[in-house]
């Protein structure tokens, strides 16, 4: 019943594209980069152009699919992310737009994927539930505006967000989701500075308790943004990234967007 659900809903999204809508302000600053038909949908984030070039969807990051990893198993509801970005992607012409680096190490470009008519293939998947925001300090742009579409997205419980494999954490089970990709929500207690390094501490232990760990070089990206790291002492935050083992279970933050003021 949820296949069908998130389906209709990209169908629904499909419907409302208008081969003459003008495409969006904000895609429209990007730096416009090369264009393709989508000839293979690869997984729910990254597709491949008739030239061969494979395209990582920048921002998001959708349930994964083993490609062939041994022993991987498939997280919840990848088949119908992959599902949803077909329908959304194969087969129709498309632009890269670029905000950030353009390769990865696999040499794959990291763009943001416009279709003919002006969808915005990041925003429909974030929108479906079929992806959560995932970004990082050297490829930034649009993260705020995908986060707003998480938010009504996960409010209305669509795709992902009705499954607990993808549920917000609480700072004191992040030791249970080590080496994951994860939301983790509580009260910072402590704001602490050592050794260059900026600590939001949620326990009375900093040594075993949940930490958010932020490096000098990130703390100047919250300067720029105007974000005084001590503000977050005694608020309830989400900060979202992979969960380390350091002292207790640690998430590294290397720029703003990922933590988040809960009200």
């Amino acid at each position: 019943m949820l296949a069908w659900r998130v389906l209709l809903f990209v169908l629904l999204l499909l419907a409302g594209a208008n081969p003459a809508r003008a495409l969006d302000p904000a895609l429209e600053a990007l730096e416009p980069g090369e264009r393709g038909r989508v000839i293979e949908v690869v997984d729910g984030d990254t597709v491949v152009l008739e030239r061969g070039l494979q395209v990582r969807l920048v921002g998001l990051q959708a349930p994964k699919l083993p490609l062939g990893r041994a022993g991987f198993r498939a997280w919840p509801l990848a088949d119908q992310a992959k599902a949803a970005l077909e329908a959304i992607a194969l087969g129709h012409d498309a632009e890269l737009r670029y905000g950030g680096r353009r390769r990865d190490r696999h040499g794959r470009a990291l763009a943001h994927l416009v279709l003919d008519g002006g969808l915005w293939a990041q925003g429909a998947m974030i929108d479906a539930g079929l992806a959560r925001v995932y970004s990082f300090p050297d490829n930034r742009a649009l993260v705020t505006m995908l986060l707003a579409r998480e938010v009504e997205a996960r409010a209305a419980r669509r795709g992902i967000w009705s499954n607990p494999f993808y549920a917000i954490r609480k700072s004191d089970e992040a030791a249970d989701h080590l080496d994951e990709f994860a939301l983790v929500e509580g009260r910072v207690l402590k704001v602490a500075r050592a050794r260059g390094r900026t600590y939001l501490n949620f326990g009375a232990d900093y040594r075993s308790d949940f930490t958010v760990s932020i490096a000098a070089q990130a703390a100047r990206l919250f300067e720029t943004a105007g974000i005084e790291l001590r503000r977050y002492e005694g608020q309830i935050i989400r900060v979202r990234g992979w969960v380390d083992s350091l002292n207790g279970a640690m998430i590294e933050a290397t720029h703003p967007e990922q933590i988040e003021l809960v009200p």
